[in-house]
């Protein structure tokens, strides 16, 4: 009796964590696409955005499935979220291109940034209602890291633009329906 009550406590606590966990896998994916950008390693930082991009579509799809949503869990993703979507899109960007611009090159970068924070945050304090309100970061990560790959199709000017179109719709008032 008691090792099945041990086990039944056991398989509860892997199943209470097991989004967290793809939440925390997110986040090493990014901070590891961090690293490999300040080791000139873009293209697989590339790669480790877009597994991150991965273990960020599952984290919630797990979380509802087993029923185990929680407000921990919501702060999580988006501490995670700022990370991979966040400063690896936007420090890859800058070592890709945008460092050519010098001080306006930085600030765009940290102008994404910021708004990627401020839209994490204005998310959490709103209630769930099947909408997003302005563009997830989690896209624009995404559109951002993508970008990386047609630098040299593109003019330069190209992706300065993109930077700053990210950020406005991210901080945007406009709703997209949650998929």
């Amino acid at each position: 009796m008691f090792l099945l009550d041990y086990l039944d406590h056991t398989i509860k606590k892997i199943k209470a964590q097991a989004a967290n966990a793809l939440t925390l896998l997110n986040l090493s994916l990014g901070a590891f696409a961090i690293l490999f950008v300040l080791k000139d390693n873009l293209k697989l930082s590339v790669l480790l955005i877009f597994l991150a991009a991965l273990a960020d579509r599952f984290d919630g799809m797990t979380a509802r499935k087993l029923n185990i949503e929680s407000e921990l869990g919501k702060q999580l993703d988006s501490m995670c979220d700022i990370i991979s979507f966040g400063i690896a899109p936007a420090l890859l960007l800058y070592q890709g291109i945008l460092f050519e611009y010098g001080a306006p090159g930085a600030l765009f970068t940290i102008l994404y940034i910021a708004c990627g924070a401020l839209r994490l945050a204005r998310f959490n304090i709103t209630e769930n209602n099947g909408y997003f309100t302005g563009l997830p970061i989690t896209a624009a990560g995404c559109i951002l890291t993508l970008s990386y790959l047609v630098i040299p199709y593109f003019p330069q000017q190209f992706f300065m633009f993109l930077v700053i179109l990210l950020a406005i719709l991210m901080v945007g008032t406009f709703r997209l329906k949650k998929i």
